[in-house]
């Protein structure tokens, strides 16, 4: 009776140390709250220069967890259906709120900002919706490929460099003419259209009309 005591505790404990949290799913849930954090910093410091470079600081710091948990799951087996799902929709929050708050803040780059925020919105609904679809397919959960993981690095590259461009050129009055935040910002838009038709060229086979 004492051993199957103790046997059903084990099989408990193991039960319950299957539901808790992993580590990568804890650092994606981290990125999901570090990004209020950032829309603070960019509304509510008045100094471009703080502002550029401590906004850079937290979104890179962010960003870094976006890394850091892909690696954990893989190197330790940790990937979850749930880490699948969440890891790219933090990904999706952190890039467009960042794009957003910077062409209500950076008046320079408010016009091409917008079709920025504008074609990075479609991209992502359309791969969300494309998700959705799959996930009641034998496709399953749609993991984040190469192409989306370059497109996510391209977009942070392309935050990053506005906000420092943002602190130098508002902040210490230099004048940059923000060539770098151009050239990033059109390669980011190319990245992201590219990688919209790549999900879509792999996965719209999956796509029924008539269900």
């Amino acid at each position: 009776m004492e051993e199957k005591d103790i046997s059903q505790e084990k099989k408990e404990a193991a039960a319950s140390e299957k539901k808790k949290m992993n580590l990568p799913n804890k650092l994606t849930i981290l990125r999901a709250l570090l990004v209020p954090v950032f829309i603070a910093c960019m509304m509510y410091i008045p100094d471009a220069l703080v502002c550029g470079f401590v906004s850079a600081l937290v979104f890179m710091v962010t960003s870094f967890t976006d890394m850091l948990d892909g690696k954990i799951a893989r190197k330790y087996n940790l990937v979850t259906n749930f880490g699948k799902f969440m890891d790219p929709l933090a990904d999706k929050f952190m890039v467009f709120c960042a794009m957003l708050m910077i062409a209500v803040r950076i008046d320079a780059l408010r016009g091409i900002m917008v079709w920025a925020c504008a074609i990075v919105f479609l991209r992502e609904l359309g791969v969300t919706s494309l998700r959705m679809i799959c996930a009641g397919t034998e496709a399953g959960v749609v993991a984040a490929s190469f192409f989306g993981k370059a497109k996510t690095v391209t977009q942070v590259l392309a935050i990053v460099v506005i906000l420092i461009e943002f602190g130098l050129n508002e902040g210490m009055r230099l004048d940059t003419l923000w060539i770098a935040s151009y050239v990033l910002i059109i390669a980011m838009i190319i990245m992201t259209i590219g990688s919209g038709l790549d999900y879509l060229k792999t996965y719209g086979k999956y796509i029924n009309p008539n269900e």
